[in-house]
């Protein structure tokens, strides 16, 4: 007769009623997109906990002990070191937990993703000069990219890309993607966003080679340092990209058509840019 010995601990009612609702959420189960919320959803709270590791113990110890290798590369005298402590060092609990989060509380490995977002700051000091709300406000009404009010049934927040109408002579590419880089910033403040990420719907529908003769090779380095899929340096964004044909029937699977705009083939009415401006900053 086989012995099995380990540690085992029991699952409340409340618990398990967390996760079973975690297999049927839809996009209402979730806070909003823009502005202040009041707390994070209790089913979100336990799909941190389940995926991120994430209690209100250990996200506090995270913080310390972070806070504590900050200091401690800084004092070994190298130079990007210096660099996250600089960025990083007085910045308050919350901005320290986004990566923690991004590496499921391996703390080490938060700590490097730091130095990877200064290594990119430091690469593309163009895409930083005067990021403001006013200096992307123009790129973002304009669509590129947007942005859906509403979660996904995941409780993603949604961007958008059509690409048909974009003239890369009118608006840049790095105009862009400093668009993108105040977005998911500012986005990334709402704990809920940091837990459950971004992805983005692009439509390619209507791409010419001209438009694609107009992308750098440097600018596509530049793009997929900012929206990359695995491991890198700048990757606590947290995105992932959906790619489909003229087949939508998964596409509908995972969008739900009613979130959608008329122009990413949903029930919505088009996309509007300056609404979404206005939802981001006002």
């Amino acid at each position: 007769m086989a012995v099995v010995s380990g540690t085992f601990r029991m699952v409340s009612e409340e618990e398990q009623a967390l996760r079973a609702k975690l297999e049927h959420l839809t996009v209402k189960d979730h806070g909003p997109v823009f502005g202040p919320y009041a707390q994070i959803p209790d089913h979100t709270v336990q799909k941190a906990k389940d995926e991120l590791n994430e209690t209100d113990e250990k996200r506090v110890s995270a913080v310390k002990e972070l806070r504590g290798i900050i200091k401690e590369k800084a004092d070994s005298g190298d130079d990007l070191a210096k660099g996250v402590q600089d960025t990083f060092g007085d910045n308050p609990d919350s901005v320290l937990v986004r990566f923690i989060r991004a590496r499921k509380y391996e703390v080490n490995r938060a700590y490097e993703l730091m130095k990877g977002y200064v290594r990119f700051r430091r690469d593309y000091p163009e895409l930083f000069e005067n990021l403001t709300p006013e200096a992307v406000r123009s790129t973002i009404e304009a669509g590129y990219p947007g942005i859906l009010s509403s979660r996904d049934k995941y409780g993603r927040v949604v961007l958008l890309f059509n690409i048909e109408n974009w003239d890369y002579e009118e608006i840049t590419f790095d105009e862009i993607l400093r668009a993108y880089c105040v977005i998911l910033e500012k986005l990334l403040q709402n704990d809920e966003t940091q837990i459950n990420g971004f992805c983005i719907i692009e439509n390619f529908k209507g791409f010419t080679m001209q438009q694609a003769s107009g992308i750098k090779p440097t600018e596509l380095k530049k793009m997929l340092s900012v929206l990359v899929l695995k491991e890198s340096d700048f990757d606590f964004l947290s995105l992932k990209v959906f790619v489909h044909g003229d087949e939508l029937e998964n596409y509908f699977k995972e969008f739900d058509a009613e979130i959608l705009p008329s122009d990413f083939d949903g029930k919505g009415p088009k996309y509007d840019g300056k609404v979404t401006a206005t939802q981001l900053f006002d």
